[in-house]
């Protein structure tokens, strides 16, 4: 066979797909726990960025130490508001993204009013209660995962609520493709930071906060539970405030939040 040759090249070219291939494969199978790690590790920040226990800036082993301490994670039937055991479903491998788009572990929105902008979402979601500090029963905080649909994305985030799953103890948005500089701003520190003490869901537990289209009043009953919307990012403001209201209120982890303030 010539070296220049149709067959010669063609031989050429199969080797290397085929080895390239192999490289590939190997590579994913040989970093894929590290992925997953690196995915857990990045949740775990997230949820304590929520929850004021840390910063962007915290290293790994002090994201894992906090979290251990800290933080109890539940897997909680959306319709029920009741935590489903681990007996049932298995924590660490059960992948809420993955169950909101299957129609066996999913259901349709159907809900009247504010929605996250999406058409399904799974039947189960995970919550997490933060602890106080020293002890391992009594809640301070609870984090619950929120999103929805931006302009050109869907926009994930945490938002933490007191004990009493009124007040907003903190909130961070982690995973977006909105414009920088415009519906973008949803990740910056200084507009997260106006959710801090804002009126979440009123003594009936109906969901109250909202963001403005434009500046929050700065007096008034309003002013407890507004927060100011994002300059030159309307579309993006209103899912923010349509998707955080859905995820608080009786379509998602409202029923949960209830049974949990009753009990205390």
């Amino acid at each position: 066979m010539g070296r220049d040759s149709f067959a010669g090249t063609l031989l050429v070219a199969l080797v290397l797909c085929v080895a390239c291939s192999l490289l590939v494969s190997s590579a994913a199978v040989l970093l894929n726990q590290r992925q997953v790690a690196n995915k857990r590790l990045y949740e775990k920040t997230n949820i304590l960025i929520a929850a004021g226990l840390a910063d962007t800036s915290a290293k790994p082993e002090e994201v894992n130490e906090v979290y251990e301490k800290r933080v109890k994670r539940l897997l909680i039937d959306l319709d029920e508001g009741t935590v489903v055991p681990t007996s049932e479903v298995d924590y660490d491998t059960f992948d809420p993204r993955a169950a909101a788009s299957d129609p066996k572990t999913s259901e349709e929105i159907t809900t009247e009013g504010p929605t996250p902008g999406v058409d399904r979402r799974a039947k189960m979601a995970f919550a997490y209660e933060i602890l106080a500090e020293g002890s391992d029963s009594e809640v301070d905080q609870y984090v619950l995962p929120i999103y929805g649909k931006g302009l050109w994305s869907t926009i994930y985030g945490f938002i933490s609520l007191d004990s009493d799953a009124k007040t907003v103890k903190g909130i961070t948005f982690y995973d977006h493709g909105e414009t920088p500089g415009l519906g973008g701003e949803v990740e910056n520190p200084l507009w997260q930071g106006k959710w801090l003490g804002k009126l979440a869901r009123n003594e009936e537990h109906d969901v109250v906060i909202t963001v403005a289209k434009g500046s929050a009043p700065t007096s008034g009953p309003a002013a407890d539970y507004t927060i100011d919307g994002l300059s030159g990012a309307t579309i993006t403001t209103r899912g923010v405030s349509n998707f955080v209201q859905y995820w608080l209120g009786p379509g998602g982890f409202g029923p949960f939040l209830d049974k949990q303030t009753a009990a205390n």
